[in-house]
Parts: structure tokens; C-alpha cells; sequence
């Protein structure tokens, strides 16, 4: 299995803390927020190598890091050539890019850079295992504003999604899906074919309603936080949680 990471944002919004730094390499205390996400990954074994997709702007910056990571994985940094917001190739495309530039054909652990979380990546993949298809993560939000800002699904009682909608102003359920997942290789060609089709490149959720099309998805419940660094305001909450 492989990881890959989405990195290749300019973080407009954190501006002007993004403006010469990536946000997965902003400070939380004495690691970065990459640092955090790079630590649950080391601990599933399966996984041999970590993909993380930059832009050209950061790209010796993530190189930088990755010469001080430690840890157990072998550490990819790919540059998908852009330079600016305007020309940003978006999450889904990226996802692509990276898929063609290292010709992978592995399942498939997917992740936001700006993500923190307290599951277990481990417990994720063993429920991936178990069903034996595409899986998404999911857990229950009580706030409509948090709901109007992400990926809100809707699920059977054994778990298959049946729809998904990105940043919905009337959310169809109270289930949030952060930006984990777990793909199959037998369905990493599927996204070209989306691409190909002429949809939406940018945020990775947006594949999810078009994948239910095609196949069989199910949703890992969790427990525990998950903050989406997405504002000044997210970056001062998720510095007072997890440092």
C-alpha cells in the first residue's frame, strides 16, 4: 500500500502565515502539522512508501523536511510544477499527477496535509480490509456550521455510502467525511476517468458522489477530533489541542 499526501495548496486563507511557508509545515509546538500526520502513518505497517504532492513554490521546503523525517517510510516529495493559486491543478488532479509521475499501482491511503485527527490510521485500514472496497472516514458533527463547511454523506446500516455532498447549505445528515481515504487499485483508474469526463479536479470529496456511481463505498465511523486547518481561527484551536 501506498500513501499519498496533498500538499500542493497555497492556503490563501492563512494568509499572511502561508504566504512563504506551506501550511502542513506550520508549527504546532515543536512539530510541524505534517510531522503529526507522517506519525499515524508510520505506524501501519503496510504501508512502504509516502507520496507527498507539492507545488513548485514549496517543493524545497518539503524536500528540506524530508531530509530530517526518521522514521519508518520511505519519503517521495513530487513537484506538480505550479506556482501560484491561479494555476493550482487542484487535489483530484494532483492525485492524478502523482499517479501517472511514480506509475503507481497500489491500494491507496489518501490524506489531507492540513487534517489533524486522533483515530488510528490502523483501525481504518483493518475496517478497508474487512469490506474489501473502496472505504471513506465519517464522524458525527453536531454544528451546522462545521457540517456546511465539509463533506456530509448519508449511510445504510451496514455502512455503504449513498450520497455525497460537498459543502452542502442544507446538510442531508449530520455525518461529516473528512478527507481520509482508502481507495483499491483496481479503482485508481477511475480517476482519469473523471478527469476525463470534465469534472471538478479540486477538492478530493468531490469524487466520492461520482465513485458511489460506479461502485460499492462504505464509511468508517471514528471517534475522536478531527480539525480541518483552514483558518486563522482553525490553526490558534488546533495549536491549543494538540501541542
Amino acid at each position: 500500500m501506498k500513501a499519498i499526501i496533498l500538499a500542493a495548496g497555497y492556503a490563501t486563507r492563512l494568509y499572511p502565515l502561508t504566504k512563504h511557508t506551506a501550511k502542513p509545515l506550520l508549527k504546532i509546538g515543536k512539530k510541524t502539522i505534517i510531522d503529526y500526520i507522517i506519525d499515524k502513518i508510520d505506524d501501519v505497517q503496510i504501508i512502504d512508501e509516502v507520496f507527498i504532492v507539492t507545488n513548485a513554490r514549496f517543493y524545497q521546503d518539503f524536500l528540506t523536511w524530508a531530509d530530517r523525517y526518521n522514521g519508518k517510510k520511505k519519503i517521495i516529495v513530487v513537484n506538480d510544477q505550479t506556482t501560484s493559486n491561479e494555476n493550482r491543478l487542484g487535489a483530484i488532479a494532483d492525485l492524478q499527477f502523482v499517479l501517472e509521475e511514480k506509475e503507481i499501482n497500489d491500494d491507496l491511503l489518501i490524506l489531507a496535509g492540513d487534517n489533524l485527527f486522533e483515530f488510528a490510521l490502523t483501525d481504518f485500514i483493518d475496517y478497508f480490509f474487512a469490506k474489501g472496497t473502496d472505504c471513506i472516514t465519517v464522524h458525527s458533527l453536531g454544528s451546522l456550521k462545521e457540517l456546511q463547511h465539509t463533506g456530509v454523506v448519508e449511510v445504510d446500516q451496514s455502512g455503504k455510502v449513498l450520497s455525497f455532498e460537498e459543502k452542502p447549505k442544507i446538510p442531508k445528515s449530520s455525518l461529516a467525511a473528512p478527507p481520509f481515504y482508502l481507495y483499491k487499485k483496481e479503482t485508481t483508474p477511475l480517476i482519469k476517468q473523471y478527469l476525463e469526463e470534465g469534472n471538478n479536479p479540486d477538492a478530493p470529496g468531490h469524487f466520492i458522489p461520482w465513485l458511489i456511481r460506479q461502485k460499492d463505498v462504505y464509511g468508517y465511523t471514528f471517534e475522536g477530533k478531527r480539525i480541518d486547518i483552514g483558518t486563522l481561527e482553525s490553526y490558534e484551536k488546533v495549536k491549543q489541542i494538540f501541542q
